[in-house]
């Protein structure tokens, strides 16, 4: 309890409590004597080394010295050493010097802080204490970093995640002040940006810092059913003193049990004071489930009010029946006021909506109702779902795209050389997703002789069913979202590639090619193989494929044509007949027909030689096996293709390269995976052999971590995916990854040697949140035909239903505020 007193007493200080305080920070004015003997004792200091003072140097002097007295109090000496007096060498000798102050530490210069980052009080303590904190106060960018450090919390400390908008605030240096106090109890994690604003429903615009609590250390009464802690939002404005109250908020007991009537009950003591207390009663036959409900209240109170369960069983309570809460605020500490409420809503808004003028209460209603909800998604892990529900009020701008609908679709679609539709269902959470990333293809190809068009499935289900009167060159479409390439008189064409807009806008560009082009000279050939096919594709290399015939009337051409069109989009077809082609092939030393595949990746070496097939089918699994590089580097872009393959992955996973030797140990692993697929030979056919740099594709180290319930030391080569099973094998640890050894450990495991080191998770997709679960909703709306009553059965019910009327109460069991008439939770 000592410390708790301590730290209290220090953060007091720290927000100016003590205004009487003798004058100790009074810059101390070190000689070069002085200050070599404290650097010799290890003590550590902030020092400016000054030079001639001009104004603004002037300026951060007078800083300088408020802060001494602020560090101070964590063991950090401020001073100046005058190098007119005394030359500290290194110091005193350089122009960089003149702009930067330095914090030494354990005998050693520790930083050096220039001059504009450190320009007043609170900037100096909180860029000091951040450089002090750099190993405990964690810093990240992405949701993917906050997740990766929730998991490494979990069971272990609760996280206190602050954003500020800026470093060397207020805001920042109480951060740092309460971080320095609490470090050993709690993660610290600092942000000022990026993507991960996102998850937590900021707008990155928004001026106001914020502190979240992410409930991560295991207890009984923690929710940690989702991969993703609960967090509670700190509603106070960042400030030392509001974020210690916080904290010491987040200790207090999660419900408290009484026995007393309300009235009787004290006031929050030291340090909850400042905060309101709602209680809640219970009966003897619903204790259980009024406690959980109380729990569940209380997840929503955290952080607003302190939650008590009232047991009625208690002969010292005295309030009536009629009332089943009841609240207490600070400012009237002694007053109790009780309520009759029917759901747990009405609670929350005794206190979200004290600040809020009447007239915002019906949007308060609508958004307090929203925050049940809010909480479900807040611990989803589907990212996309939660995200598009946070800005379900916002709905991009569709000004640039064309909105397709029954009436206007055979006159749009007829008028434009290329159209491209996007069929999407407003409920459907990817499809919103997509459909921003599909305005911003839109805003880029504006002005082309590309149409970009949507339709709303959910609006114009003819359309999309592909039930109009006249005929739709499509299938019903039966998932979302779904693009479509349509021109005029001809099939639509499906996109199968990523759903962000970068991919997007390459397939277009490249389907605006014709496929295949037609090759008549020899600069066109070169052109072909050598240039992109449009300047906005600058930079990227796409898979090319040539077909060469002796006529344009050889039975080949047409399958070629036909297996060139199913590609478009993905690469680029050219098709050369007649004497060019025979040129090429007598320069090549090559037999007609052939079809010549130039994947992107194979830049220095001939290209592959296929025969032509007997069908367009065929041949298009020829050209992609060409495609496939014998070692594939997997990324997040083109891992489902290598899955579609149906082929077990046998994964080398291999770290960021800190430096020249580590590339060349990277490429040295690479290589030997490479030598496994040469050694092993038919063996290999089996699996697909690849890689991931984590470094490149950050999602492989949870994807590693999945597998094997943990991060193994790097590197790590594993066999997943296996069509007999759902094993996961990894290579033993700390083992060289060496071709001869990793062909034995395949043989091993084919002999059953060897016993799994983890499992796929199942395939399992249920509704995020109950609310969700349509299915559910509809079998209760519509009993199954099954179970539908006869006239006698309807009427026995009836009976049955009036007789209950009549039954004790107390003999019911109880679940919510509306079904149940016994439990006043």
């Amino acid at each position: 309890m000592m410390w708790m007193c301590v730290a209290v007493f220090l953060l007091w200080l720290r927000s100016g409590g003590c205004t009487e305080k003798a004058n100790t920070s009074e810059l101390i004015e070190y000689t070069a004597a002085d200050f070599y003997e404290k650097l010799h004792s290890g003590k550590m200091m902030f020092i400016y080394f000054e030079h001639q003072v001009s104004p603004t140097i002037s300026l951060f002097l007078l800083e300088l010295e408020k802060s001494a007295d602020a560090l101070q109090d964590y063991g950090v000496l401020v001073g100046k050493v005058n190098c007119d007096k005394k030359l500290v060498q290194a110091y005193c000798t350089k122009e960089r010097e003149r702009h930067t102050a330095f914090l030494f530490r354990g005998g050693k210069e520790f930083l050096g802080f220039d001059l504009d980052t450190v320009f007043d009080v609170n900037s100096i303590v909180s860029e000091v204490l951040f450089a002090i904190l750099r190993e405990e106060v964690k810093y990240v960018h992405t949701d993917t970093d906050l997740l990766a450090m929730e998991k490494a919390a979990r069971g272990k400390k609760d996280i206190v995640l602050g954003y500020v908008r800026s470093l060397g605030t207020q805001e920042h240096r109480s951060m740092m002040e309460t971080a320095y106090v609490y470090g050993s109890k709690y993660q610290f994690i600092l942000i000022t940006g990026g993507p991960v604003l996102k998850h937590l429903g900021v707008d990155e615009s928004s001026p106001s810092s914020q502190v979240w609590f992410l409930h991560c250390r295991v207890h009984s009464k923690l929710p940690l059913s989702s991969e993703r802690c609960p967090l509670t939002r700190m509603r106070k404005p960042l400030s030392t003193l509001s974020l210690h109250s916080f904290l010491q908020l987040m200790e207090a007991p999660l419900v408290s049990e009484v026995y007393d009537d309300p009235s009787s009950v004290q006031p929050p003591q030291f340090p909850y004071q400042q905060t309101p207390q709602v209680f809640l009663f219970s009966r003897p036959a619903t204790k259980q489930q009024d406690l959980d409900t109380a729990t569940a209240l209380a997840w929503r109170l955290r952080g607003l009010a302190l939650l008590l369960l009232v047991h009625r069983q208690s002969p010292a309570v005295k309030t009536p029946d009629e009332y089943n809460a009841a609240y207490r605020l600070p400012e009237k500490s002694s007053e109790v006021k009780y309520l009759t409420l029917n759901d747990h809503d009405e609670v929350l808004e005794l206190f979200t909506n004290q600040e809020k003028e009447e007239e915002d209460e019906e949007e308060d209603e609508g958004w307090l109702e929203d925050e049940e909800v809010d909480s479900h998604f807040a611990k989803l892990d589907d990212e996309i779902a939660a995200s598009v529900y946070e800005n379900r009020g916002n709905l991009p701008d569709m000004d640039s795209i064309t909105q397709l609908t029954s009436d206007n679709f055979h006159t749009a679609v007829s008028q434009s050389s290329l159209t491209v539709a996007l069929f999407y269902l407003k409920l459907d959470a990817v499809s919103m997703a997509f459909l921003s990333s599909f305005i911003e293809v839109a805003e880029r190809l504006e002005g082309s002789e590309v149409q970009m068009s949507a339709v709303d499935c959910g609006e114009w289900t003819d359309l999309c069913a592909a039930q109009s009167s006249l005929p739709i060159p499509f299938q019903p479409i039966t998932a979302f979202p779904c693009v479509l390439l349509l021109r005029p008189k001809e099939p639509a064409q499906l996109y199968r590639g990523m759903l962000g807009s970068e991919a997007l806008h390459r397939f277009i560009l490249l389907s605006l090619q014709a496929s295949p082009v037609l090759l008549s000279t020899k600069e066109e050939v070169t052109s072909f193989l050598q240039e992109v096919p449009h300047p906005e594709l600058a930079g990227y290399h796409p898979d090319r494929v040539m077909g060469l015939f002796k006529t344009q009337l050889h039975t080949g051409v047409s399958l070629f044509t036909e297996a060139a069109k199913s590609l478009r989009g993905e690469m680029l077809s050219g098709l050369l007949t007649d004497g060019l082609a025979e040129k090429w092939a007598a320069e090549h030393s090559m037999e007609l027909p052939a079809v010549l595949v130039f994947p992107s990746w194979r830049t220095h070496t001939p290209p592959s030689t296929l025969p032509v097939s007997t069908s367009s089918e065929e041949l298009l699994t020829h050209i992609h096996s060409a495609l496939l590089h014998p070692l594939p580097e997997l990324t997040v872009e083109n891992l489902p293709s290598f899955l579609s393959l149906g082929k077990a992955l046998l994964l080398l996973f291999v770290g960021e390269e800190e430096d020249e030797i580590g590339r060349r140990q990277n490429q040295a692993l690479v290589e030997e995976m490479r030598g496994v697929v040469e050694v092993g030979g038919g063996r290999m056919e089996q699996y697909l052999a690849c890689w991931i740099h984590l470094g490149r594709t950050p999602a492989g180290m949870f994807v590693l971590g999945s597998y094997l319930g943990s991060m193994p030391p790097l590197p790590a080569l594993v066999l997943t995916h296996l069509p007999s099973g759902d094993e996961i094998y990894q290579f033993p640890p700390n083992t060289p990854i060496v071709a001869s050894s990793v062909l034995l450990w395949l043989q091993r495991i084919q002999g059953g040697a060897v016993s799994a080191a983890g499992m796929l998770g199942e395939d399992s997709w249920p509704p995020a949140v109950e609310f969700l679960d349509f299915l559910k909703i509809m079998d209760v709306q519509e009993p199954d035909s099954a179970q539908q009553q006869t006239p006698e059965e309807e009427e026995e019910e009836e009976d049955s239903k009036e007789e209950d009327v009549n039954v004790d109460d107390s003999s019911s069991p109880s679940d919510t505020f509306h079904n149940n008439p016994h439990s006043e939770l």
